[in-house]
């Protein structure tokens, strides 16, 4: 059975789109039907049915995806032992990263890397910081740039890297944009534009106001920070930003109050270290 065929099921499993997986997996979506035909063809069972235009996984399929995630993860590891034991760094290397370290600070580790060790593939993903988290500890990623988290897990190793101080932010015109020496309660007046509540970023930003009693107004939740600046830059509210996200689009509030997020690595200790991983870890210290 060909290990690209429980790829494709795990990818549309957690997509829950034919369409999407292909995308992810850069293949065709014939490509993708194809795969799990063959081992709907190979179990006898069906794995997904069709549920007006899309469709939705049987309950065979629910039962199979944590074994084969299992098994996977249990063959990577046996890859990574044999590998470790060879003189050569080779293989793939599947790491995560948000979209704002990969545009603002990763590329010159990894072009570095990719210089020094061309047999290693590096298996970028871009995903949010909380989303690779959890994959670095389902074994789903070996490595993740991310913005670390307020609390962190016991069975994982953090690396800080990089200090990304957050500021307040309004468009140039907005009412608070000439005010002087705000307060946070400045602030309760006026719609707020956060990521998400469960990013860390916005657990950042909401532990400061939920110390003096405070609960911003939140008119909309948007997790990419690049689409928060846009909106925040056509006046629709206030919002807290990493400082390298400032541009003349934006206006810095005067506040007199500091927050911060740490942006590093994270890794499963207890699992066995490929070669590759070892590599990166080791060039990121040197660095």
């Amino acid at each position: 059975m060909n290990l690209a065929a429980f790829e494709a099921f795990i990818k549309v499993m957690e997509t829950g789109a034919i369409s999407t997986a292909a995308d992810q997996l850069f293949i065709t979506q014939p490509a993708v039907t194809k795969r799990i035909h063959s081992l709907e063809q190979y179990f006898g069972i069906s794995l997904f049915e069709a549920a007006g235009r899309g469709i939705q996984p049987t309950h065979a399929a629910h039962t199979l995806l944590p074994k084969v995630k299992i098994w996977l993860n249990e063959l990577k590891e046996m890859q990574h032992t044999v590998s470790h034991e060879q003189h050569h760094i080779q293989g793939t290397l599947r790491l995560g990263t948000s979209h704002h370290i990969g545009l603002h600070h990763l590329a010159p580790y990894l072009k570095k890397y990719a210089q020094l060790y061309p047999q290693v593939t590096l298996d970028v993903r871009f995903v949010d910081s909380e989303q690779a988290h959890e994959q670095v500890l389902a074994g789903d990623l070996e490595i993740a740039f991310l913005t670390l988290p307020p609390h962190g897990d016991e069975r994982l190793t953090y690396q800080p890297m990089w200090e990304d101080p957050l500021i307040f932010v309004v468009a140039p015109f907005h009412a608070l944009a000439q005010a002087k020496n705000l307060q946070l309660q400045d602030l309760m007046h006026y719609q707020s534009l956060l990521p998400a509540a469960k990013t860390y970023t916005s657990q950042i930003t909401l532990a400061a106001f939920e110390q003096q009693g405070l609960k911003p107004k939140i008119m909309m939740r948007n997790n990419p920070l690049e689409s928060i600046r846009m909106l925040v830059s056509i006046g629709l509210g206030w919002s807290v930003l990493p400082q390298t996200l400032l541009n003349q689009d934006l206006h810095r509030l005067d506040i007199n109050l500091e927050l911060k997020r740490e942006l590093g690595l994270v890794w499963h200790p207890a699992r066995t270290q490929s070669k590759a991983l070892q590599a990166l870890i080791e060039l990121v210290n040197l660095q």
